[in-house]
């Protein structure tokens, strides 16, 4: 058996290899590195495909959250309340506007930040929510929304692994004050380098946004205030734009993947596989399980030449970035528990039912 990948991003290339060859001649042969007519053209597709008024495209997904609460005023003394289980950047951007980050621990069906936790982390100081919608799963929304209107608070979407997903039939990252997204090559809609944007339905929002990530001006040489260089390159822009075209296809076959996993793997005991809220469209950015006897269950998929990850390995307040909170074990038991057993199969569009009963096989043989 060959190697099963990950992630197969030259299959996805392959399988539109004309089209994006030719956008990124165009480009090449237009020298439209930065900005230009190929970054605004995916903006405005991007907005329309969303439902959205502004698209802010930026450098990376960090960079979206990080602009995002800079253009919505947080900062020193301000706290930000999210998730205690996610990548760091949904917390180190909170760091670096000067304001405190609050964790909250997660949902134990859906792996999101556990309403049910939120308000108990709300004080004076508290300006804004970031809900992450993990692995392509959608917080409850609903309930977020109804604490951030009661309390007069921010709701920035962290959208990195959720492009299209949808709760209530809304598409998130609309349903907040603003929703951020990364690019990354790995996600859902990814380029081929470090991407990022910003969507949002407020005007003020969207100008201060775009401003801050443009050295504080919209037009050169006349900068209002001092903000970050976090552009978009024409290249990303492009290769985007043809992707965007295929994201609803690739979603669905991500959902018909992950039903499969679940249909043949849902009876292996020790094995739990993931579940979707009534309310909510997964996009199965990752298929994660949980599972007893987790590192030597990777170990024995990796000797069958089966690729794995974990997401993530460590819940971020026990990083030892975030060692100055003293955090301990029983603040967050969920994620504290669930970081040693989550398990994170290949997905992708291209999977094949040949790999993915492969895949299947190699668990069943362990347990």
């Amino acid at each position: 058996m060959n190697n099963i990948p990950f992630v197969d991003l030259k299959a996805q290339y392959h399988s539109i290899k004309k089209e994006l060859d030719i956008s990124i001649q165009n480009v090449i042969n237009e020298t439209a590195f930065i900005k230009g007519k190929y970054v605004q053209k995916f903006e405005e597709e991007y907005a329309e495909a969303y439902g959205v008024k502004h698209v802010v495209t930026c450098a990376n997904g960090t960079d979206a959250i990080y602009i995002t609460l800079k253009a919505l005023g947080i900062g020193p003394d301000d706290e930000v309340i999210t998730t205690a289980l996610s990548w760091i950047s949904t917390s180190e951007t909170i760091t670096q506007t000067g304001a405190r980050v609050v964790f909250v621990d997660i949902d134990p069906d859906y792996y999101t930040i556990d309403p049910a936790k939120i308000e108990e982390k709300i004080t004076e100081k508290t300006k804004a929510i970031i809900p992450v919608h993990l692995y392509g799963h959608p917080a409850n929304m609903s309930k977020i929304m109804e604490i951030a209107k009661k309390h007069n608070l921010k709701v920035i979407e962290d959208c990195a692994q959720a492009h299209f997903a949808k709760w209530k039939g809304q598409n998130v990252g609309t349903i907040g004050n603003a929703g951020t997204f990364s690019f990354f090559p790995g996600k859902n809609l990814g380029a081929y380098g470090d991407a990022g944007c910003i969507v949002t339905n407020d005007d003020e929002l969207a100008v201060k946004a775009r401003m801050f990530a443009n050295h504080g001006a919209l037009k050169k040489h006349f900068h209002e205030f001092e903000g970050i260089n976090s552009r978009l390159d024409g290249l990303q822009a492009a290769i985007l734009s043809v992707k965007l075209k295929y994201i609803n296809e690739w979603t669905a076959l991500r959902i018909q993947n992950a039903s499969t996993f679940t249909e043949l793997i849902s009876d292996i005991p020790g094995i739990v596989t993931p579940v979707t809220h009534e309310d909510a469209k997964h996009v199965f950015h990752l298929y994660v399980i949980r599972c007893e006897s987790r590192d030597e269950l990777q170990k024995h998929l990796k000797e069958n030449r089966v690729s794995s990850g974990i997401h993530y390995p460590t819940a971020l307040p026990y990083l030892k970035s975030y060692g100055y909170l003293k955090h301990v074990p029983d603040d967050f038991p969920i994620a504290y528990q669930y970081s040693r057993e989550i398990l994170s199969l290949p997905m992708y569009p291209e999977l094949d039912e040949k790999t993915i009963s492969a895949i299947t096989n190699s668990l069943y043989s362990f347990y």
